[in-house]
């Protein structure tokens, strides 16, 4: 019976070890199997941080952008007198736009200026006639090429600068003679380009008639070389309003009188071309014979202020010229640096104190 016992007390303590043994045995399996989730883990983020620190990255010391194009245009802002839409090189004048007097133009006599340069080769009807000085200097180094060329000396300006009263008495002349309301003659006083001072009249001695031909073609044919165009051809009369007139030239500057000539353009059609080239859009771009690159833009006046914003191009040389009507007309001279003088609203209307001879001048009444 004792023995019965002990065999049975040995086999409770043999079946709790084994049970201990077992426990202890699933103990260690579950940290066996912990700490290997924990390496597997350890190992994931390691070759996830392996992985990103070989993936290519672009190189910060290399630009990424597009290289900058040298012959682009950078612009910066200009404010210009909003009023000086009404004065430049490129004012329209016409029997839809008046010519409205700064009061500071730069008038200078021709035979005063004749006279003190010793030119001889033209002249004019008498000290009174005027022109603004830019156009006094293109037009005397026309006609002083056409005297070279030609050797005829008898040119002379019978039609410049004119006020308009005097604009007045030639138009009612004209009525009057012809019995009309309306002259195609003539222009409405206010509405003439001579009263502007940017155009003049040719005629010749002894008998005072100029027809454009003969040696006188050559001025039709190379004005534009000096800033002119013909301001009234032959089939421009129904958008020009005024008859042909083969005598009466226009300063517009080379780059613009290049372009009208070589194109076939009026005046009114280029000022309307410009219109549709506005700074926001295409620019119109166009070489000179010379090679010279040009680019010209419009930008509309602001109304209702004393200033408009007009974008200009930064470090090249620039002119702004208004239209006479509704803004101004930006004209780059591409390549070629800006002067410190030119960085400024340049017209041809130079900002001087007026000359003192406006006396009425000039003129026959069956001219423009």
């Amino acid at each position: 019976m004792a023995q019965k016992k002990l065999s049975k007390e040995k086999s409770i303590r043999r079946t709790k070890r084994i049970t201990e043994l077992a426990i202890c045995a699933v103990l260690l399996a579950s940290g066996a199997f912990i700490v290997k989730n924990a390496f597997d883990g350890s190992k994931k983020i390691g070759e996830a941080e392996t992985a990103a620190q070989t993936e290519t990255v672009p190189d910060i010391t290399e630009p990424v952008t597009e290289p900058l194009d040298p012959n682009r245009i950078i612009y910066s802002s200009c404010l210009v007198r909003t009023k000086d839409q009404f004065r430049g090189d490129l004012i329209l004048v016409n029997s839809d736009h008046q010519y409205f007097s700064t009061g500071d133009e730069d008038l200078v006599s021709i035979l005063e200026q004749n006279y003190a340069n010793n030119i001889e080769y033209y002249g004019t009807v008498d000290m009174t006639y005027t022109i603004l000085r830019p156009v006094y200097d293109a037009m005397t180094k026309m006609i002083g090429d056409f005297y070279n060329k030609y050797h005829n000396d008898s040119l002379i300006i019978y039609g410049s600068y004119r006020t308009t009263d005097f604009q007045r008495q030639l138009y009612e002349a004209d009525l009057e003679a012809n019995g009309t309301e309306e002259s195609t003659k003539v222009a409405k006083p206010g509405y003439s380009e001579h009263e502007s001072g940017y155009a003049f009249d040719f005629s010749t001695i002894p008998d005072y008639d100029y027809q454009g031909t003969g040696d006188y073609a050559w001025f039709t044919e190379n004005c534009y070389k000096y800033g002119f165009i013909l301001r009234y051809p032959e089939n421009k009369e129904n958008i020009t309003k005024i008859q042909y007139e083969p005598w009466h030239f226009r300063y517009v500057g080379e780059p613009h009188a290049y372009y009208m000539t070589k194109n076939g353009l009026c005046m009114e059609e280029y000022i309307k071309l410009i219109e549709e080239h506005p700074y926001t859009g295409e620019h119109l771009e166009f070489k000179d014979e010379s090679g010279q690159e040009y680019e010209v833009y419009f930008v509309a006046a602001d109304p209702g202020a004393e200033e408009t914003d007009v974008p200009v191009p930064s470090g090249l040389s620039y002119t702004i010229s208004g239209n006479n009507y509704s803004g101004f007309i930006v004209t780059v001279k591409k390549g070629v640096s800006a002067e410190p003088a030119t960085k400024q609203t340049t017209t041809a209307a130079a900002e001087t104190e007026t000359e003192s001879d406006t006396d009425e001048n000039n003129d026959s009444g069956d001219q423009e």
